[in-house]
């Protein structure tokens, strides 16, 4: 099911986090001052338009308080991320994802209510759209441009049934190379192995091949 994003502030890092998020097929609200920018990515996501995040009545009259997520990418202003963050927090958007140059702006950020900090140089745009709109990826390794190791919740679906049985390699193209149950973790499991409710999985593959696993 698609969720309502908002992208503020569309430097590069941001620009790529919309549309990513567009070729997820979220709908997504993009917002930047420059309009510049807001015309380059208007033919790709749901709506775009010229607004300033530190102007909380600009972002109510936008109708920004809609979305279920906004990422606030403009970190290497540090006060505009700072107030952008508060007055995204004030208008009671449910998660608040922001972009920090450091770790202490970061711990700034979490302060005035960031649900979730993010570091460009930890993070790229395309991956963080990913980890975002996926409702079991909890982290993700990205090899090059076509394969990555991720770290997944196990599908409900693969519950109560041995590798042997679920034929992964097989059928999804993808290996499983841990399983961690509860405080146990097993590293090269074997294929008697079994999948139980709320594993968490550590898998390689091609990054579509992974993208059908998490949805069987």
């Amino acid at each position: 099911m698609a969720q309502e994003f908002a992208v503020i502030g569309l430097g590069r890092f941001g620009m790529s986090v919309a549309r990513t998020l567009s070729e997820l097929g979220q709908e997504v609200f993009a917002i930047d001052v420059d309009e510049d920018k807001v015309q380059r990515i208007a033919p790709v996501v749901t709506h775009a338009v010229v607004a300033d995040v530190t102007d909380i009545e600009a972002m109510r009259s936008i109708g920004i308080r809609n979305v279920d997520v906004a990422v606030i990418t403009v970190g290497s202003e540090v006060k505009a991320s700072m107030v952008g963050t508060m007055v995204l927090r004030e208008l009671g958007i449910r998660t608040v994802v922001a972009k920090a140059n450091d770790d202490l702006h970061g711990k700034v950020l979490e302060k005035l209510g960031a649900d979730r900090v993010v570091y460009p140089e930890r993070d790229g745009g395309s991956r963080l759209a990913r980890v975002l709109t996926s409702t079991n990826l909890i982290e993700q390794i990205d090899l090059d441009p076509d394969y990555s190791i991720v770290e997944v919740t196990a599908p409900s679906s693969l519950a109560g049934k041995s590798l042997a049985e679920l034929a992964v390699r097989a059928r999804f193209g993808v290996y499983v190379m841990a399983i961690r149950s509860g405080d146990l973790m097993t590293v090269a499991p074997g294929a008697d192995d079994v999948i139980h409710e709320d594993d968490v999985l550590v898998v390689i593959g091609r990054n579509d091949r992974l993208q059908r696993f998490r949805k069987a």
